[in-house]
């Protein structure tokens, strides 16, 4: 989607799955807008378009009853504003920087240009080896610091107290985080791309504040060092005006002409300042238009192909229910085989997360069982290897989590490290289900233990590329369930997709 329709279906996202107990947002008004939007878009239309369209009639609709959700997408869309003012106080800020030297002298040895040129050659090396110490698409700190300030600004939630305060104020809460995972590849280029022409401009403003005060003022030119002779400072300045003496023709003086110009001697600056500016234009300014050209493209580029998560179940939902097809989950217990009680309880569960889902459960596999020999499991293993498929792993908590069992039956489900598992787990082996009832049959409300067999079960789980949701399928609470799977869904399908264009 472009970034418009991308911003507007997660907002929609964000109303329907984070109003638990649709209190701003009913059943009833979810089948409208699916239905409507089918209407709109007709039978030959995208999934990207008919999810668009709905997403849109979601915020018309919702935002005529709670207009603080419609402040909240206004105030998250970047704010253009912002990268024109950076660009032009960055060379105001060059422009202001009023000592050359010192006075009306040039220290050959301390211009400010010298560091400008070093902070540039830093930063320069730094984009190399930035890949390798934070990842591709990693955003630094400033980077960081621009986008927030760009993006994200208060939602102007009112206090009042009413029945519908904390459904809207847990969607305005996840509105801007959600939009930040989906958002953060093009807000990555786009800060980037005004970065570069910031630094461009700081270093334009330095030059025309260098000659705009040589306009007015005579600037001499000389040099002084404790530790350094005529030899060694010519040898530096020949190195460091180097690019500014191959592109203006101008030659570094020899060591003779530069002892002449010792303090307290010294001679007219213009030559030298030729030097700077040539030097600070091929050293920073062209560099930098060139990175910001390239940011501009990729920007361009992703503001037209913002890739939400459509494998989440949210999404799977509302495609399945408009081409007419039940979503299709498969459900995979190990050694667990369960109770009418909690059987009735999972198909509640996958038809609140899942919607008008065909559920299918299959035989338990037995604990330790040859995974890929298991006739069970080699019908699952059919199962997992296609991917319109949701694939439910389930445990009992009641189990102890162990490697050489639990481990090796999500290795072979394709949930284990490698690139086999990673591409496995890419393709939706990636939320493992773990049934409480019979825990808290046997040992009741006791929270200790449970938190200790819950952080077991996620050390294994995540250590094999799994996300545990816990649930009680003998009492389930579906909403708290509904959101626990999509969240699951969320982290795994934004580390898939990092993964993804790390590779490309």
């Amino acid at each position: 989607m472009d970034e418009s329709a991308a911003l507007e279906t997660t907002a929609a996202r964000a109303v329907e799955t984070a109003d638990r107990d649709r209190v701003l947002w009913s059943d009833a008004d979810r089948e409208w807008a699916s239905r409507a939007a089918a209407a709109i878009v007709g039978e030959r239309a995208s999934a990207e378009e008919f999810l668009g369209r709905r997403a849109q009639l979601v915020l018309e609709r919702v935002g005529t009853r709670q207009p603080a959700v419609t402040r909240t997408v206004r105030g998250i869309r970047w704010r253009p504003w912002v990268g024109v003012v950076t660009v032009i106080a960055a060379f105001v800020l060059g422009l202001l920087i009023d000592r050359i030297g010192g006075g009306s002298s040039i220290n050959l040895l301390a211009p400010p240009v010298f560091a400008l040129v070093a902070w540039n050659l830093l930063v320069y090396v730094w984009l190399l080896v930035r890949p390798l110490v934070l990842g591709r698409g990693a955003a630094g700190p400033v980077r960081t610091l621009l986008i927030r300030v760009a993006s994200v600004r208060a939602s102007g939630d009112s206090n009042r107290a009413d029945a519908s305060t904390a459904a809207r104020r847990t969607v305005l809460a996840a509105l801007p985080r959600d939009w930040a995972r989906v958002a953060a590849p093009l807000y990555t280029a786009r800060a980037a791309r005004v970065l570069h022409l910031a630094a461009g401009a700081t270093a334009l403003g330095v030059i025309a504040g260098l000659y705009l005060r040589g306009l007015a003022f005579e600037y001499r030119a000389s040099w002084e060092s404790t530790f350094l002779g005529a030899e060694q400072v010519q040898a530096l300045l020949a190195v460091t005006f180097a690019p500014g003496s191959w592109i203006t023709g101008i030659p570094v003086p020899d060591v003779a002409a530069i002892e002449a110009i010792r303090a307290p001697a010294s001679e007219n600056a213009a030559m030298w300042m030729h030097l700077m500016a040539a030097t600070v234009a091929l050293v920073v300014i062209v560099p930098r238009l060139v990175l910001a050209l390239v940011a501009g493209l990729v920007e361009r580029r992703r503001a037209k192909r913002v890739a939400l998560p459509l494998d989440e179940p949210y999404y799977r939902r509302l495609v399945a229910a408009w081409v007419g097809e039940p979503a299709r989950v498969r459900v995979i217990p190990y050694s667990y085989t369960l109770t009418p009680e909690a059987q009735a309880g999972l198909g509640a569960v996958l038809a609140r997360a899942y919607g008008n889902a065909a559920p299918a459960i299959d035989a338990p596999v037995a604990w330790g069982d040859d995974v890929e020999q298991s006739q069970a499991t080699d019908a699952a293993g059919r199962g997992f290897r296609d991917v319109g498929e949701i694939r439910l792993p389930l445990f009992s908590l009641t189990a102890t989590p162990e490697e050489d069992a639990h481990g090796a039956f999500l290795t072979a489900l394709g949930g284990g490290g490698g690139a086999a598992g990673r591409g496995a787990a890419a393709s939706g082996t990636s939320v493992a289900l773990v049934d409480e009832s019979g825990f808290l049959a046997r040992w009741g409300d006791d929270a200790q233990r449970r938190d200790e067999r819950r952080a077991a079960w996620r050390e294994l789980l995540e250590a094999h590329g799994s996300v545990a949701v816990f649930v009680d399928l003998g009492d389930p609470d579906l909403a708290a369930a509904e959101a626990e799977l999509a969240a699951a869904a969320s982290v795994h399908d934004g580390g898939a997709a990092n993964d993804g264009r790390e590779r490309a």
